[in-house]
């Protein structure tokens, strides 16, 4: 379909690997990971929380609460970004240079290692696909992609989702493999705009286009309730009021 959004492919692409997953947590600065939760709850009956929302389905206590559910083993996927991350999965949220010292300085982890390490599938969402963001080393760690041998830790990175492509985490060799790219995209440009290396199997599919039955849903019931928290996500993709 050629009339699919970049926006609207992601949701679905990033639906697909909640799967199974029976509570989805989300931030308040996620719109479409928090849509692609919505979807797999249409889909599957999974409970998802978003931090902000005020609906009834989706409200949960902020951070108190969802770290609480962490620490107990009450959450199966989560979210997270950062200003780079590299091809072991580490995460930068403090900025750029020798820390303490830096030339750039971001918001900060705000518990991002501690849901790292418990949340057993954890998904990373970044829109910009540049070596920028994915350098072969993050200046600094504030949340690690991989830990030592004997350390207890159930959760960990399960793939990352940019503008360009989808890319599955092998823990087990801690690195990332090509899993599709978007329409229009080639492996040689992810290759091109990636710091870090990464495996490319022999044929890298094209993402899936999200099909009518969910289209529609993204378009009508999710693009309504994104509305409270994404108002202006809502807005501008979808053109909803809120």
């Amino acid at each position: 379909m050629s009339d699919v959004k970049l926006e609207e492919r992601l949701i679905h692409a990033v639906a697909g690997l909640l799967s199974g997953s029976g509570h989805i947590a989300c931030g308040v600065l996620s719109p479409i990971p928090g849509a692609a939760a919505m979807l797999t709850a249409r889909r599957e009956g999974a409970r998802v929380s978003i931090i902000g929302s005020e609906l009834p389905a989706y409200r949960c206590d902020g951070g108190v609460e969802l770290f609480d559910q962490a620490a107990q083993g009450r959450v199966d996927a989560f979210f997270l970004s950062g200003g780079q991350i590299d091809g072991q999965a580490n995460i930068n949220l403090h900025g750029i240079g020798a820390y303490p010292q830096m030339d750039v300085r971001w918001s900060g982890a705000f518990g991002s290692a501690y849901l790292y390490f418990l949340v057993p599938k954890v998904i990373l969402f970044r829109l910009e696909h540049s070596r920028r963001v994915f350098p072969e080393r993050v200046d600094f760690i504030s949340a690690p992609g991989v830990s030592k041998p004997g350390v207890h830790r159930p959760g960990g990175p399960h793939a990352l989702v940019t503008n360009l492509c989808v890319m599955i985490f092998d823990r087990g060799k801690g690195r990332f493999r090509l899993a599709s790219v978007h329409p229009g995209v080639t492996a040689e440009e992810v290759r091109d705009q990636t710091g870090f290396a990464f495996d490319l199997p022999d044929h890298v599919p094209e993402t899936v286009t999200p099909g009518a039955e969910d289209l529609a849903l993204i378009r009508g019931e999710i693009a309504r309730d994104l509305a409270n928290p994404y108002p202006r996500f809502a807005r501008d993709v979808f053109g909803i009021a809120a």
